[in-house]
């Protein structure tokens, strides 16, 4: 069976506007809900305060995982993506306009961001350089499976 993992995530991604994201700290883990973008790397970004529970932990440790889930009904055999990669927050003018711009046109954003991002209690961006992809259902099959898409930051 020949299944298209990197179609999977391209799917998952332009149709969900959300993402549960994963970081650690002190081997405690904190999983949150954020609104995210991405690139044509499949790097993802999110905006948050840097007061942030997340946004504290990944200043610690820039390990972070997580998981895009579409909704589905309790009959409906469960379908999602993973990711794992490093996090760490944005400071580059050039790259915080690209940024703002995904997220304008992607959430509908009207808002000054990157004005925002430069502010004490402003919204920073942080990006995700995914190294690995996975994929978690019944693409194709007939039972669910986990499948790797070896991803390094878009160098596979």
């Amino acid at each position: 069976m020949n299944i298209d993992i990197e179609q999977i995530v391209w799917e998952y991604i332009d149709k969900s506007l959300h993402m549960s994201l994963a970081t650690s700290n002190n081997n405690k883990p904190w999983v949150c809900e954020v609104h995210f973008a991405y690139d044509e790397n499949l790097n993802i970004y999110w905006r948050s305060q840097e007061s942030r529970r997340h946004s504290q932990e990944v200043k610690g440790n820039p390990s972070v995982a997580g998981n895009i889930v579409r909704q589905h009904a309790a009959t409906d055999y469960p379908h999602a993506i993973y990711f794992e990669g490093r996090a760490e927050i944005v400071s580059d003018d050039i790259e915080l306009k690209k940024i703002a711009s995904l997220f304008a046109v992607r959430l509908g954003i009207k808002s000054d961001m990157v004005t925002d991002s430069k502010q004490v209690d402003g919204h920073k961006f942080y990006k995700i350089s995914v190294e690995n992809w996975y994929a978690f259902g019944k693409f194709g099959g007939s039972s669910g499976y986990k499948y790797k898409l070896e991803w390094n930051g878009g160098k596979r």
